[in-house]
């Protein structure tokens, strides 16, 4: 029995768990709301407060799928109490980041300025003009924008300029020699 599957998902209060016929999960809660159709293989019961994910058989599919339910379903509870965010830091001389209504600006070195506008599901902050700050209520649409955002201008080995995660260390390598 998967671990992760089997493990039960306390509802907070506050939020409010509504499972239709084919698996179409509704999320409430204090931050938003989260939809997302699950697949129909996998059984998911709310008694009490409490949400079980249960699986028919021991099929591989199956067994893939039991953990993976299970943990959308708890991302997404934990989206509309909690959010997520992804913190990115921009190093190199020139480079920065400004947020100008909905739009966030940076100038990473290119002959034009980088403009990525927020959409309803993300929000930008940009508390100095070295960090930026992504946050939302769905997991994967916050790790998706960050993603693009990092790759506007990954961060390169020989000086370490470009867009990083705040968690991520960059492998340093060492430039070539001159001729002696």
């Amino acid at each position: 029995m998967s671990r992760i599957g089997r493990a039960p998902i306390t509802i907070p209060a506050g939020v409010e768990v509504k499972v239709d016929e084919h698996n179409h999960v509704t999320v409430k809660g204090p931050k938003g709301s989260i939809e997302r159709t699950l697949v129909p293989q996998m059984k998911i019961d709310i008694e009490g407060g409490v949400i079980h994910v249960s699986r028919p058989d021991d099929t591989k599919e199956n067994r893939s799928l039991h953990g993976l339910t299970r943990t959308l379903i708890d991302n997404m509870v934990i989206g509309v109490t909690h959010g997520f965010e992804k913190k990115l830091e921009i190093n190199g001389v020139g480079y920065r980041a400004q947020k100008e209504g909905k739009n966030l600006v940076m100038n990473l070195g290119y002959s034009h300025q980088v403009i990525m506008s927020e959409n309803e599901d993300i929000q930008i902050d940009v508390p100095d003009a070295n960090h930026i700050v992504i946050k939302g209520i769905d997991k994967q649409k916050v790790g998706q924008f960050a993603a693009e955002v990092r790759g506007k201008r990954p961060p390169e080995p020989y000086k370490g300029k470009g867009i990083k995660y705040d968690y991520e260390t960059i492998r340093r390598k060492e430039g070539k020699t001159g001729a002696k």
